[in-house]
């Protein structure tokens, strides 16, 4: 569930890059920082799954990342974009 979460975006940056009329620079700086969400991630989680388990911080992370994947549609700009992109990064820490 993770992946389609993080990846699903991947498959439309063609189109989006031409809707909202952005460079190729700015759509990679958007993949860059929603990597950098997924490593910051990464280090926060370690911890908390030996404390909380595994299973219930599975979910919360699905949980939070489902809110901007589904504003995916609301992005106007390159800046949002990113934004987003690094809301969705914290899938890709589960």
């Amino acid at each position: 569930a993770s992946a389609a979460i993080w990846f699903a975006i991947a498959l439309l940056l063609s189109e989006i890059r031409d809707d909202l009329e952005i460079s190729k620079k700015e759509v990679w700086t958007s993949s860059i920082v929603g990597v950098g969400g997924t490593i910051f991630m990464r280090f926060l989680l370690g911890p908390f799954c030996d404390k909380f388990g595994a299973r219930i911080l599975f979910a919360l992370v699905l949980c939070a990342a489902s809110i901007p994947t589904a504003c995916t549609g609301l992005v106007q700009t390159a800046t949002g974009l990113a934004i987003l992109r690094l809301f969705i990064g914290i899938a890709g820490g589960t």
